[in-house]
């Protein structure tokens, strides 16, 4: 069952190049958050980050960046990183090379026309699904920083409980860890009511919260 919620180490190796947990020298995690930024959900999501100070990661989905332009900037403003989640939310291994470099590229316009003035565009990228072709992945290797995860919550499946959730941190998380939340319709009744209870959980471990950064 492990294998649902993280993938061994020896199987990160295997597909090379991307980020799949960060060095683990120190008892750091990083919050990831994909599929948004929307405002019905992500404004709650940046409140409880505001009120634990916690940074995080959000890979955006581009058509969400240009319909909601003023959430995603509010994303930026309060200290958190912005990563490209294609701008259709497409699968890759349902769409050709081309289409879906086309596709990242018109999510990084939308990045760099809205993000506020002063601030870079980091060109970080997830995958939607965790999943793309190897010619698709070597052609964004050369212009970003591929980041999949260490710990997938299941917060979009319905069918689990916060309790769920939370006991899958708690058996998976590890120093470097980088765990996926979505800050999306599908999964805000499951995340939502967890997600202070996996802060304050990973704060009273003794873990320190970072966002991704490129400098």
């Amino acid at each position: 069952m492990s294998l649902l919620y993280q993938i061994p180490t020896a199987l990160q190796r295997l597909y090379g190049g991307v980020v799949w947990r960060m060095p683990a020298e120190e008892k750091t995690v990083y919050l990831t958050f994909d599929d948004g930024c929307i405002p019905e959900v992500t404004p709650q999501v940046l409140d409880i980050l505001a009120h634990y100070n916690v940074k995080a990661t959000f890979f955006c989905v581009g058509d969400n960046i240009r319909k909601y332009p003023d959430v995603f900037k509010r994303v930026v403003e309060e200290g958190h990183a912005a990563g490209n989640h294609t701008f259709h939310h497409i699968a890759g291994f349902q769409t050709k090379t081309e289409g879906y470099i086309a596709d990242a590229a018109l999510a990084d316009e939308y990045i760099d026309r809205t993000l506020p003035e002063g601030e870079a565009n980091l060109h970080l990228f997830r995958p939607p699904y965790g999943r793309m072709r190897p010619s698709q992945k070597r052609r964004l290797l050369k212009t970003h920083t591929i980041v999949l995860w260490d710990v997938l919550t299941h917060d979009y499946n319905r069918n689990y409980t916060p309790d769920r959730i939370l006991d899958i941190v708690r058996k998976y998380v590890r120093p470097g860890s980088i765990i996926v939340f979505h800050d999306s319709l599908k999964a805000q009744n499951q995340m939502l009511p967890v997600l202070p209870r996996v802060i304050e959980y990973l704060l009273s471990e003794g873990y320190e919260f970072r966002r991704f950064r490129t400098d």
